[in-house]
């Protein structure tokens, strides 16, 4: 039998594993030789060569705001200072914590089919074309 985390904290590579395969879409993979995780070919996360931290894609002014709220939590190395990504410590974090981060990830990364309806941008008026001075919609 596994170890038991901490109440609430500490989460483990199958943690992430069932929290993204949860995603529409999500795919198991392979980042730089570590299990990694793209939905629509695209990059959700990865697990960091340390085998303790994933890769996660975010704003660089939310990093910001969690790295100095949580630094234990979440970090950069020199790698990733010019990159819209960050570091998270599994053994601090919190589930809800990575949930968010990945669902976040995903909906910047997932086509608009696999979007649900309440989460697709809100559709453009209908296009107008102009013929011989009439207008009619397509």
């Amino acid at each position: 039998m596994p170890p038991r985390k901490a109440k609430g904290k500490g989460l483990t590579w199958e943690d992430v594993r069932r929290i993204a395969l949860a995603l529409p879409g999500a795919e198991e993979s392979t980042s730089y030789g570590t299990p990694s995780f793209r939905v629509a070919k695209k990059f959700l996360t990865r697990l960091k060569e340390d085998g303790g931290s994933i890769v996660v894609k975010i704003g660089m002014d939310e990093r910001e705001m969690l790295m100095e709220a949580d630094p234990v939590t979440y970090f950069i190395t020199e790698h990733y200072r010019a990159w819209p990504a960050m570091l998270v410590n599994l053994a601090s974090a919190r589930e809800d914590q990575v949930r968010r981060l990945l669902e976040q990830s995903w909906r910047a990364a997932a086509p608009k089919k696999l979007l649900g309806p309440h989460e697709a941008p809100t559709p453009k008026s209908p296009a107008v074309k102009r013929s011989g001075g009439a207008r009619r919609q397509r």
